[in-house]
């Protein structure tokens, strides 16, 4: 695994959650500034997910078995989408509290990808 890409996508998605987290303190729903905020992490876990996948591809093995490795892969590329997809069903500041904990499962995510490749 990339480190830099590791440590880009956690600390993006730390900072889409606390954007998120402002916004439901201020009792707001996510605005169309969030989900392009929700798009720019999802691309970075994207690009994660494609140099896991290149990486696999190329004979590496992480040290903690393949299965979890591409299942925590294949997660975090989904948290933060389908976050933003339940924000939309709640148009109150809980959708914006929702999307906050999915950017938080995805920082999480990723320091576990980290620990499971062996790093």
């Amino acid at each position: 695994m990339l480190d830099a890409l590791t440590v880009a996508v956690a600390v993006s998605a730390l900072a889409l959650a606390a954007w998120c987290g402002h916004a439901a303190y201020r009792d707001q729903p996510t605005k169309d500034w969030h989900f392009i905020g929700m798009a720019v992490v999802s691309v970075l876990a994207l690009a994660q997910l494609v140099v896991g996948v290149v990486q696999l591809a190329r004979g590496e093995r992480p040290e903690q078995g393949m299965a979890v490795f591409i299942a925590y892969l294949i997660g975090s590329f989904a948290a933060v989408p389908a976050a933003g997809f339940l924000s939309l069903t709640e148009r109150t500041r809980w959708g914006s509290v929702t999307v906050a904990a999915g950017a938080v499962v995805l920082a999480v995510l990723e320091v576990r990808l980290y620990d499971i490749w062996g790093n």
